[in-house]
C-alpha cells in the first residue's frame, strides 16, 4: 500500500489514519480573549482527494453547524480515502452574537479572498483560504436563509463550472439551482483558486430544521462516495432526482400589513395563483399576493408583518412542477426512515 504522508495544516502534522481538531489562530479580542478557527481534520490511510467542509460563515446559519457536528460522527469516516477537513464555525465573532456579520459588520462572503493586512473580515477570509481552499480539491459550503426566512434544501452552482453538475446530483437535494457567482463569495474566490465548490441552502437562521439538517448530512456522505472517498456501505441513495432551475425570483409585499400565508416550501404553484393575502391591522384593506411566474416555492418568509416591497416568497422555474413537488415529500419521507448516527439526533 502506497504510504500516505501526514497532512500539514498551520503548525499541525496530522498523520494518516488518524483525527484531530486543529486551531488556527484568527485574532484576539478587546479584553485578551484568544480567537480562533477550529478545523477536524480526518486523515485518511489511503490516498484521495481532499475535501473541505464548511459551515457558518455567517454566524447566525447554525444549521451547518449542526450538519458538520453530525457529519463527524458518521462511522464511514472512519476508514476513508483521502482527507476531509470540517470547519464548523467559520465566523466565530457572529456565531456568538447570534449575528451573521462581524463586528464590524462586514460579511464576510463579501470578503473573499481576502488579505492579511486588511479589515477583521478580510484576514478571517485569508486565513481560510490559506488553509482550507488552497489544500483541497472541493468544497461544500453550508448555509440557511436568513433569521425570519426559511429555505427548502437546494443546491447552488455556478454556471461557469459546469463539472459540478455530477456531483450536485449525487448530494440528491430537492433543487439544483444555477446562480451566478457574487464578487468577494467563497465560491468565487475558490474557484479562481483552481477548486470547485457546492453551496447547500436549506432551512432558517439561528434555527434547526430535521428535514433540512438529514438532507445535508446524507447529501455530503454521497457527494464522499462521488469522490470515491468512502464506500456506499451506509449511504443511501436518493430515491428521487433533483430538479433543476436556471433562474428564481423574489414575490414581494404588496403593501405593508400583516400577512396570512397559504403556501409553503416545497409546493409547486402556477402563475396567478393566491399565494396569501397582505391585510391592514383594521382588517378593512386587503391585498392579495399573487404568483408571477409558475414554479416551485423554495423560500419565503417565516415573519407575519411585513412592509411594501418585503420579499414574500422565492419561487424557482422548474420543469414538471407537480412532480417536482411530489419528490419532496418523497425525499422527506427517505430520510425519516434512514437510521440515525446517534440517539440525540431529533432536534
Amino acid at each position: 500500500m502506497l504510504k500516505v504522508a501526514p497532512f500539514e495544516i498551520g503548525t499541525h502534522q496530522i498523520a494518516a489514519g488518524t483525527r484531530e481538531t486543529v486551531d488556527l489562530p484568527v485574532s484576539v479580542l478587546s479584553d485578551h480573549t484568544p480567537v480562533t478557527m477550529s478545523v477536524h481534520v480526518v486523515h485518511g490511510r489511503r490516498p484521495g482527494p481532499t475535501l473541505f467542509v464548511s459551515a457558518a460563515v455567517h454566524g447566525d446559519e447554525v444549521i451547518g453547524v449542526e450538519i458538520a457536528r453530525r457529519l463527524m460522527q458518521a462511522r464511514m469516516l472512519g476508514n476513508i480515502r483521502g482527507t476531509i477537513l470540517i470547519a464548523p464555525i467559520v465566523n466565530t465573532f457572529g456565531f456568538l452574537n447570534h449575528s451573521r456579520y462581524l463586528p464590524d459588520r462586514r460579511d464576510l462572503n463579501r470578503s473573499f479572498p481576502g488579505s492579511a493586512r486588511g479589515s477583521l473580515a478580510s484576514r478571517l477570509a485569508h486565513l481560510f483560504m490559506k488553509e482550507i481552499v488552497a489544500r483541497s480539491d472541493f468544497g461544500i459550503d453550508l448555509h440557511s436563509a436568513a433569521i425570519h426566512r426559511t429555505n427548502l434544501p437546494q443546491i447552488r452552482v455556478s454556471p461557469a463550472d459546469p463539472d459540478t453538475l455530477a456531483l450536485a446530483e449525487a448530494f440528491g437535494a430537492p433543487v439544483i439551482l444555477t446562480a451566478p457567482l457574487r464578487e468577494g463569495s467563497m465560491r468565487q474566490a475558490a474557484l479562481d483558486h483552481g477548486v470547485s465548490m457546492l453551496l447547500y441552502e436549506a432551512g432558517e437562521g439561528l434555527r434547526f430544521d430535521e428535514f433540512a439538517v438529514r438532507a445535508g448530512v446524507r447529501g455530503i456522505l454521497r457527494v464522499m462516495h462521488a469522490l470515491d472517498m468512502i464506500p456506499v456501505k451506509g449511504v443511501s441513495k436518493s430515491k428521487t432526482d433533483s430538479a433543476y432551475s436556471t433562474s428564481s425570483s423574489w414575490v414581494r409585499a404588496p403593501a405593508g400589513g400583516l400577512i396570512r400565508m397559504f403556501r409553503s416550501t416545497g409546493e409547486a404553484v402556477d402563475e396567478g395563483d393566491v399565494l396569501g393575502i397582505v391585510s391592514n391591522p383594521f382588517g378593512d384593506v386587503e391585498h392579495e399576493v399573487i404568483a408571477p411566474i409558475a414554479g416551485l416555492i423554495i423560500g419565503r418568509t417565516n415573519l407575519p408583518v411585513v412592509n411594501e416591497g418585503d420579499g414574500v416568497f422565492h419561487i424557482a422555474k422548474v420543469q414538471k412542477r407537480n412532480a417536482t413537488a411530489d419528490a419532496v415529500d418523497d425525499m422527506a419521507a427517505q430520510l425519516s426512515a434512514d437510521p440515525l448516527f446517534d440517539e440525540d439526533e431529533i432536534i
